[in-house]
């Protein structure tokens, strides 16, 4: 088994089959793990932890697995978060601001600070707007996609707890 495989095992399943074997709902590991993902893509940086950490004590979810999946999910976030922004601009007919030009960037600042902030501000707005837009069919097809295998992973478990404790005891 690989280094990276081992790790996923380790690191991802393991967590999630010991849930089960708690008797926790395959329906709440998978609300967990879905949620975990669609709030990891949210596109402000620094702000998915907070908003896991939220969700998963307002819906009594596995904090360890949301926050895991949450940070399993940040390559994701950057890569979401530029079509994000550009989507809202579109969706908000705003005009496109830069946002990779440092240059462009410091010149922007310079010229009027104020501005800046509601330039910018603006186009974390519209990232947010369509993240929302996004956010519910993510959820539901992320939720109905894991329910099955969480299922089956459950039903295995419990046939192998079940096989493990009809092997007939010694008598005293």
């Amino acid at each position: 088994m690989s280094e990276a495989a081992s790790w996923w095992r380790r690191r991802v399943v393991a967590p999630i089959l010991a849930q089960l074997r708690q008797g926790i709902a395959p329906e709440r590991i998978a609300l967990t793990v879905a949620l975990g993902g669609v709030l990891g893509i949210f596109p402000i940086l620094g702000a998915t932890t907070f908003l896991c950490g939220v969700a998963g004590v307002w819906l009594r979810l596995n904090q360890p697995i949301i926050q895991l999946v949450n940070y399993l999910a940040y390559p994701l976030q950057l890569l979401l978060m530029l079509p994000f922004y550009r989507a809202g601009e579109w969706l908000f007919r705003a005009p496109p601001v830069p946002l990779f030009s440092i240059e462009q960037l410091a010149r922007r600042f310079a010229a009027s600070p104020w501005q800046f902030v509601l330039d910018y501000g603006a186009v974390g707005l519209y990232g947010i707007a369509v993240w929302a837009l996004a956010a519910p069919p993510l959820l539901a097809l992320a939720y109905f996609g894991l329910r099955p295998t969480l299922r089956l992973m459950a039903r295995g478990l419990r046939r192998s707890r079940g096989a493990t404790s009809s092997v007939a005891a010694p008598r005293p």
